[in-house]
């Protein structure tokens, strides 16, 4: 298990666009299977998250996440889940997986897949979990950890991230120190790893 840091997108940045299939439509049915950055227009905070079905480290977050989620949601904030491993290399992450997962675990929130890993290099995503906060105006405006607990360690609890969207919600901007997010890399195809993740 490859472990790596998530590479800090600069703040500012603005949300690159992302039009992806999804495991679990019936979440939000929008009409089709298919989801976009646009879909989400009328949230007041959008949060981004690279994760994957077989990594411990999402594993060690996923309730925790989906409690988060959960809660937000209810204020106006927008979650969306992205898989972007090698699903060939890595079946565990396929997209028949990742709806056997959504399903299972009850994701409230749509589950993506970026099979061409194309999205995964815009947002700079380096490992799973990889998470981006993007405010109103959709520019990055938090990157980082879940919270600072591992796998075999503390109950995961979402701090940092719950943090970070009351300072959001509440201020419009997010005045907290940002640490890095830490998991497995993300499972590049076959010698296309981008030079961020290098």
């Amino acid at each position: 298990m490859a472990v790596t840091e998530s590479t800090m997108m600069e703040l500012g940045h603005p949300a690159p666009d992302f039009s992806l299939p999804a495991a679990n439509p019936e979440v939000d049915d929008r009409g089709d299977d298919h989801r976009s950055l646009t879909d989400y227009d009328g949230a007041d905070v959008l949060v981004v998250v690279f994760m994957c079905n077989h990594c411990p480290y999402v594993q060690h977050i996923e309730d925790a996440l989906l409690d988060v989620a959960r809660t937000y949601q209810q204020r106006g904030v927008q979650f969306v889940g992205i898989c972007s491993n090698d699903p060939e290399n890595y079946p565990d992450d396929s997209f028949d997986s990742m709806a056997e997962r959504a399903r299972d675990k009850e994701y409230p929130f749509p589950y993506l897949q970026d099979e061409s890993q194309e999205v995964a290099r815009t947002y700079e995503a380096a490992c799973t979990p990889d998470i981006y906060v993007f405010n109103e105006e959709r520019t990055l405006a938090y990157r980082g950890r879940f919270d600072e607990t591992r796998p075999d360690g503390m109950e995961a609890h979402g701090g940092d991230l719950r943090q970070a969207l009351d300072e959001l919600l509440e201020t419009g901007e997010v005045t907290m120190e940002q640490h890095p997010s830490m998991g497995c890399n993300i499972k590049w195809k076959p010698d296309v790893e981008p030079a961020h993740a290098a």
